[in-house]
């Protein structure tokens, strides 16, 4: 059975809300299939509703995990989280940052699980979690502010962490205001971030801890 493009009609008049169906997603993805396969590769999806695009993006990329990595549980987890560190998100609507989260949450566990088994690591899970929780973010991707609990823009601009292994498994966080590189990019629809230079956006702040207490840094 086929999901619904649609969550309401007053969410269509609002919002202009209209998910993009299955087999739209998987075409599109297939148009980039070679990019969805890098596991660094960073996507980008400024009007992410629920995670439509964002989820099939990180089962392509978790499944090339596998097939290389699936013979050693912590090779498996460390490139897991560099996949799921790559993929962002933006939407205007609180639920859907909310729900879209979760699903990515869920896709990522339940690979980490049919893979690690008994060497999975809650403490890993709980990076990931703050992990998406940096990456999927509630904002207006037009005005590139973050929005308040009725869509409204405030003055905060929207932030991402770009993250990166750097030696063995330590993992560097580099938070970015990327409102002046977006204002240069016109195409407003989804989009990979990967060749753009981190210094095009405003530098934040920077951390570096082990990937599995990434969530120390608040």
């Amino acid at each position: 059975m086929q999901k619904s493009q649609t969550k309401s009609r007053q969410r269509v008049r609002d919002h202009g809300e209209v998910f993009t169906n299955e087999r739209e997603v998987k075409a599109m993805c297939d148009l980039v299939k070679n990019e969805t396969e890098r596991i660094d590769s960073r996507f980008l999806e400024p009007a992410c509703g629920d995670g439509n695009f964002l989820a099939e993006i990180l089962t392509r990329k978790l499944e090339i995990v596998k097939r290389k990595y699936k013979k050693s549980a912590l090779d498996y987890e460390k490139n897991a989280v560099l996949a799921a560190s790559s993929i962002y998100g933006v939407d205007i609507l609180i639920d859907n940052v909310i729900a879209c989260r979760e699903r990515m949450f869920k896709i990522w566990d339940k690979e980490y699980k049919a893979v690690c088994k008994k060497e999975c690591s809650n403490q890993t899970r709980d990076a990931v979690r703050f992990i998406f929780r940096r990456n999927i973010v509630c904002g207006n991707a037009l005005t590139l502010k973050c929005v308040d609990e009725n869509g409204n823009d405030t003055d905060e601009p929207i932030v991402f962490s770009e993250w990166a292994f750097i030696t063995g498994f330590q993992m560097q966080r580099s938070d970015y205001t990327f409102a002046e590189l977006l204002a240069q990019n016109d195409d407003k629809k989804q989009m990979r971030i990967d060749d753009i230079p981190s210094d095009e956006g405003t530098f934040l702040k920077k951390y570096v801890t082990h990937y599995r207490r990434v969530q120390e840094n608040e």
